[in-house]
């Protein structure tokens, strides 16, 4: 963002970019929206994409390229091995993060799986400030305990505590001292997802560090929103108001002992790496390089998309680029928080949040609450979204249900996307659909995948409460 003193007192935040390429979409009728949810099970990652208005399910793998990364594209050299590309890469790394040896891979989860393979064995745990569904996943499948320690106001969804993705350092060392030997390693997530897309303060990094070297653990960091913590950092903790991003994000950098990333986040390209300085983790990643993804020089990706990953590493930490999504979200929580819709603050990054739980608080955890609010804001507004609850966790090896600490539904705001006009239409949808939230009576399984099942399973709405809702749209709305 460009900021500038407003001639009415206080400041401006202007974008520092124009849009010269637009994508037509278009809002299909609430029949339409009726017929595609309940064809996706009421799930909306099967939805169509055809079949969605606002996509605001991710900002994985959709962000608005710049017009330089498509250009980087053309010039590419197409390689497999030693291809300037990649060598082009190495360089945005070291300059960026500060970081001499680049594994490419495919996207964020195959780092989080070769970090598993190489640095996890069975009885092991990895200590983190809250997980991810994939870096659960990976470091579960490799035999060892996710052990999740966020301050205690990270769960407390109304609360504007400014650094809810902060690890409990008491906890954390409590931790290390019990388990020498057995930690894994200690990952800092910036910013927290399940959270609530809420940023890590560069103390509480520091800290997290200087027990990891005192234990001798490594800390890994994943930075794949980093541009976003780095907006947050400079905006909210004391002593980095006058510092740059780019100097922000290499003091982050600096305190990992392993970088890891989906550049199909911040760098807004469809990719992945990891970065170390150290030596010796990096001989033991490269030799499985080959066998899951790629020569070393390409990773399973396209050279294309190296090079667009290289300028867009570089433009993560570009001010002007920087954070026009992030006032939006404010702006939306914002607005929904003034007309007391039960939303998570601060406003974090990644997307606004809705708490599932205060919404509809006429629903059992039983009956997936997020899910059901998902489901019924695509209904009402064609906006997809994603559920962010116990649906998104997977029941325990005897079967019993694994209730999530938070029931949230995550609509996300891809990096220069969407407008001013958009939020307004968001905020207005979300306000409707709270006024007739007590039509929404919950979900049931149909198809229940045995991991990860919040990707492929399928569900069907309690008493067709999806038509009823429709119903009523019609008549106070209209049919749009």
């Amino acid at each position: 963002m460009i900021v500038v003193k407003s001639s009415r007192g206080g400041t401006l935040k202007v974008e520092g970019f124009r849009v010269r390429v637009v994508e037509r979409i278009s809002l299909p009728s609430v029949w339409a929206r009726l017929k595609a949810i309940k064809g996706a099970g009421w799930n909306t990652f099967l939805l169509r994409s055809d079949d969605v208005f606002l996509d605001m399910l991710t900002d994985s793998g959709v962000n608005a390229m710049t017009d330089r990364q498509l250009a980087s594209m053309i010039t590419a050299q197409d390689a497999y091995a030693g291809g300037r590309s990649y060598y082009e890469l190495v360089e945005a790394v070291r300059d960026v993060f500060g970081m001499d040896y680049v594994l490419p891979v495919h996207q964020g989860r195959a780092a989080e799986h070769l970090l598993a393979k190489v640095l996890i064995k069975p009885g092991m745990a990895v200590i983190t400030n809250y997980h991810f569904t994939t870096s659960k996943a990976h470091v579960e499948l490799a035999g060892g305990e996710m052990i999740e320690i966020p301050v205690p106001e990270a769960l407390n969804t109304i609360s504007d505590y400014p650094f809810k993705g902060n690890i409990d350092v008491g906890k954390l060392e409590e931790l290390l001292s019990k388990m020498k030997g057995r930690v894994a390693y200690v990952r800092v997530e910036a910013v927290a997802n399940l959270l609530g897309g809420q940023p890590v303060s560069m103390k509480n990094i520091r800290l997290v560090k200087e027990l990891c070297d005192k234990y001798a653990v490594p800390l890994v960091l994943d930075a794949s929103m980093v541009d976003w913590n780095a907006y947050f950092i400079k905006e909210r903790e004391p002593g980095y108001a006058s510092k740059s991003l780019a100097e922000i994000v290499r003091e982050m950098a600096g305190y990992a002992d392993i970088l890891y990333m989906s550049a199909r986040k911040a760098p807004a390209v469809r990719g992945g790496l990891i970065a170390t300085n150290n030596r010796e983790f990096y001989e033991k990643l490269v030799v499985l390089l080959p066998v899951y993804e790629g020569f070393p020089s390409y990773g399973g990706m396209s050279v294309k998309e190296l090079a667009a990953m290289a300028i867009g590493l570089r433009e993560m930490v570009d001010e002007s680029l920087v954070g026009s999504e992030l006032e939006l979200i404010r702006y939306v929580v914002e607005e929904l928080d003034r007309n007391k819709i039960p939303v998570v603050k601060p406003p974090g990054g990644l997307g606004v949040h809705l708490d599932a739980l205060r919404f509809l608080e006429h629903l059992p955890r039983s009956s997936y609450p997020a899910a059901s609010l998902a489901g019924a804001l695509y209904l009402v507004s064609g906006v997809r979204a994603m559920e962010r609850g116990t649906m998104s966790m997977d029941r325990a090896k005897d079967g019993r249900e694994v209730y999530a600490d938070l029931e949230l539904i995550r609509i996300a705001f891809p990096r220069r996307t969407y407008t001013k006009s958009h939020a307004e239409y968001l905020v207005d949808r979300i306000l409707w659909l709270y006024e007739n939230r007590d039509v929404i009576k919950g979900l049931k399984w149909v198809y229940e995948p045995p991991v990860l099942r919040f990707f492929l399973g399928r569900l069907e709405d309690v008493d067709r409460w999806g038509d009823e809702l429709a119903q009523i749209h019609v008549k106070q709305l209209g049919e749009y």
